[in-house]
């Protein structure tokens, strides 16, 4: 599902948008499939009681797996649904939430610099968390990133390709840029 283009500014276009990794849902997935088993297996059970003990075993049973398959399955799988991590060409956004959503955005001349981390997992799963520094005072920190060194590569690129944006405001000339000024802005 693309990124809503009335959510962008003009000119803005859609680099790269990701959910979370899918890992994030394998804990789902088995509790998933322990709930039906277990659900199956109590109604079995249930079937042995007498009248009328076997429809409100079966009833109980039946309302536990409900709420376990809504907790632990339907919550989660929602909440990987309605998280987005989108790259533009001017800002790098991140939305999440299912019922109460935030939200924040961050200027692509206002990043001082991105870095990534995964482990062992992460590198199988070929995810990692990303994290970028900007005008706050420690980095944003965004987690399970499918193909994390992609999007920073992205986010890096657009930086080197337009070194000027926050420290000129984009009106110098090339040559007003200086060693002196470039080692200030922390290159």
């Amino acid at each position: 599902m693309a990124y809503p283009k009335d959510l962008l500014s003009t000119g803005e276009q859609v680099i790269v948008h990701k959910h979370p990794h899918f890992k994030m849902l394998i804990l789902p997935i088995f509790a998933f499939l322990i709930a039906v088993a277990a659900g199956i297996w109590g109604i079995v059970l249930a079937a042995e009681f007498s009248p009328p003990w076997d429809l409100v075993a079966g009833v109980v049973i039946g309302v536990i797996v409900v709420l376990v398959l809504v907790l632990r399955v339907f919550a989660p799988l929602m909440r990987w649904r309605t998280t987005h991590f989108v790259v533009t060409t001017d800002r790098v956004i991140a939305r999440e939430g299912i019922i109460t959503r935030t939200g924040i955005d961050i200027p692509m001349r206002r990043i001082h610099s991105v870095r990534f981390e995964h482990g062992l997992l992460d590198r199988i799963f070929g995810c990692g968390t990303l994290f970028i520094e900007s005008a706050s005072e420690e980095a944003l920190r965004f987690d399970d990133i499918p193909g994390v060194e992609k999007v920073h590569t992205y986010i890096y690129q657009h930086l080197n390709d337009n070194p000027y944006d926050d420290y000129y405001d984009g009106r110098a000339d090339e040559e007003d840029f200086t060693p002196e000024r470039e080692s200030r802005r922390g290159w």
